[in-house]
């Protein structure tokens, strides 16, 4: 049982812990099973309609690929990791991680 008296452990909002989190990790997901998406996306395309019957081979090794990612442990963990730096630092600056990112421009 998870105890919230740690103070190592950081307080977590429903939001962060089940939508934001997770959301990290489905990203993380997809460019892990980048190769099963590519493969999947191929198949829809060149299927157009018929995708349903002809790209069953690779929707099922497509979500079996994300959903060992969504199952594993130390993923979410590395995700929660990566999401409490962000948030210390937005704390810190005030500055969402996107605008942190994005260069200033140069002239008015």
């Amino acid at each position: 049982m998870f105890s919230y008296l740690h103070a190592e452990e950081p307080y977590l909002r429903h939001v962060e812990k089940d939508v934001l989190i997770p959301k990290i990790v489905r990203e993380k997901a997809r460019v892990l099973c980048s190769e099963k998406v590519e493969a999947f996306t191929k198949c829809c395309q060149e299927s157009g309609f018929l995708m349903v019957v002809k790209c069953r081979e690779e929707n099922a090794a497509l979500k079996e690929c994300l959903t060992k990612y969504y199952r594993d442990a130390a993923l979410f963990e590395e995700c929660k990791q990566e999401y409490l730096k962000e948030r210390e630092e937005y704390r810190r600056t005030g500055i969402p991680s996107k605008k942190r990112e994005q260069k200033l421009p140069t002239s008015m």
